[in-house]
């Protein structure tokens, strides 16, 4: 008999992931997270609904019927599934990562993609398949009035249908990512009365609430929902959107996910991370003048949207155009890769390390290496990229939140200047204090790499304190308590 649960969470990559070794064996790996952090905070009980991602998974659920043990998942209580390897494939890489990834993030090279095509619709298939197995799963493990938190452009359709199953749920649905704008959004084929696009906004406007990370991509939602389905937007008291369609009411809700500064400070003070920092300043060194370099320290994954290449180009232009910044800065740039299963990200990363190196050919020179790039994922070593940082680069063409900006400025040891996207969810909250760019604008990123690099230190040690103030103010276990308290009320 399954239990049923009061508080559920639905997301496709789970707290735990397993690898399958040679005889048999399965190795957990447990994760991390504000959706981690948020459940264990649950009083009572609760359950994480996932995926199943790789083989090692899929054996573990194959093992244990999918309930896994709590005492591999830190005492929580996680259903995986194991969903067709073959609609799994074109539900996450054909349309969550392919489709929905570069709408919201509008990555798309329009002259020759999205192609909408019997493939594409073959996967939109998939897609909806895998929606119907969370849904399912979701309606079976909840109990009598349960609450429910759907995470993510992966599962859009969850809340549409999993109140179809079940009526009597209070159910959230919590994008990650930006929100696009109606006149983008409409890329996806937009039949009022069948398309992807209105199919979509009806499976998230299926929930009681639907939140975002800042105001901007909460009302780039409610946009579309009027544009395209017609839909009405009020506002009560307080500011809050209220989207209604087809007789239902959608609250809209905003939590900005913060730094868990107590989690960052601890393990930043570990050994690992301090026999790290002492490799970066050897590989850093001194400048001409005998002092330590100065750094500015970028860290991201190899995704399209974080503007890896541009943020390379505009270090370039500082030393073509500043030349008393050679052999006195180093760009320390850690670019983890990402969705390599991809070729547009395979080739992404492949330009990352071919502009790098084109960039310490021509200005490196005896012990200085302009460029420390780094492509294989270290956490202690972020860490400690951190900790030494005079500027962080965080120059997203469009990004949900990206909570490096707001990481860096609480570790850093010396106070360091925050070179920050516009187009970055975090710029809503930080803004202020740090030196904000036009993604796009090479001269102009360079020249804010020169303010942040001559900022006066007690100018840079006031904004840091201020950035880490902004930047803590909602820790990741209350950002998952304010969404679950606000769906319940």
């Amino acid at each position: 008999m399954v239990t049923r649960h009061q508080v559920l969470v639905a997301s496709n990559r789970g707290p735990v992931s397993h690898t399958l070794g040679e005889g048999g064996e399965l190795t957990v790996k447990r994760g991390g997270g504000g959706l981690v952090s948020g459940l264990s905070a649950v009083k009572g009980d609760a359950v994480w609904v996932c995926a199943a991602l790789g083989e090692g998974d899929r054996e573990a659920v194959r093992r244990t019927g999918g309930e896994l043990d709590p005492a591999d998942t830190g005492g929580q209580q996680v259903r995986m599934l194991d969903i067709a390897p073959d609609v799994f494939a074109d539900a996450y890489n054909g349309i969550a990562n392919s489709v929905l990834w570069f709408v919201h993030h509008m990555l798309y090279q329009t002259p020759l993609e999205p192609v909408f095509d019997a493939d594409f619709e073959r996967q939109w298939r998939s897609y909806e398949a895998y929606n119907a197995a969370f849904a399912d799963a979701l309606a079976q493990e909840a109990a009598d009035g349960a609450a429910v938190l759907v995470q993510d452009y992966h599962l859009t359709l969850v809340p549409a249908m999993l109140r179809e199953r079940r009526p009597d749920l209070r159910i959230g649905h919590f994008s990650h990512t930006p929100w696009a704008p109606p006149d983008y959004f409409r890329i996806l084929p937009d039949d009022p009365d069948g398309g992807v696009a209105a199919e979509v906004l009806r499976g998230i406007l299926g929930a009681d609430r639907a939140a975002f990370l800042t105001r901007r991509w909460a009302g780039a939602f409610a946009d579309c929902c009027v544009k395209l389905l017609g839909a009405e937007v009020s506002v009560v008291d307080g500011g809050e959107m209220i989207v209604t369609h087809e007789g239902r009411e959608t609250r809209i809700g905003v939590h900005g996910l913060g730094a868990d500064a107590e989690f960052l400070r601890e393990r930043s003070r570990r050994p690992d991370v301090e026999g790290r920092i002492a490799l970066l300043r050897d590989q850093i060194g001194r400048g001409p003048d005998g002092e330590p370099r100065r750094t500015i320290v970028r860290v991201d994954r190899t995704e399209l949207s974080k503007n890896i290449v541009r943020g390379l180009l505009a270090y370039r232009r500082l030393l073509t155009d500043r030349p008393q910044w050679r052999g006195r800065v180093v760009h320390v740039a850690f670019a983890y890769p990402s969705r390599q299963d991809l070729a547009v990200y395979r080739d992404y990363t492949d330009e990352v390390a071919r502009v790098a190196e084109g960039i310490n050919a021509e200005f490196g020179e005896g012990d200085w290496t302009p460029v420390e790039l780094h492509l294989k994922d270290d956490f202690a070593r972020s860490l400690a990229a951190y900790r030494l940082a005079d500027v962080a680069l965080v120059n997203p063409v469009r990004d949900g939140m990206n909570l490096v900006a707001k990481e860096i400025p609480v570790l850093s040891d010396g106070g360091c200047a925050l070179v920050l996207s516009r187009e970055a969810g975090a710029f809503a909250e930080l803004a202020e204090d740090a030196i904000t760019v036009n993604p796009y604008d090479i001269g102009a990123t360079a020249d804010a790499l020169h303010q942040a690099l001559t900022m006066d230190a007690d100018e840079r040690a006031e904004r840091t304190e201020r950035l880490a103030a902004a930047a803590t103010a909602l820790p990741p276990t209350k950002w998952f308590l304010d969404q679950l308290n606000a769906l319940r009320d």
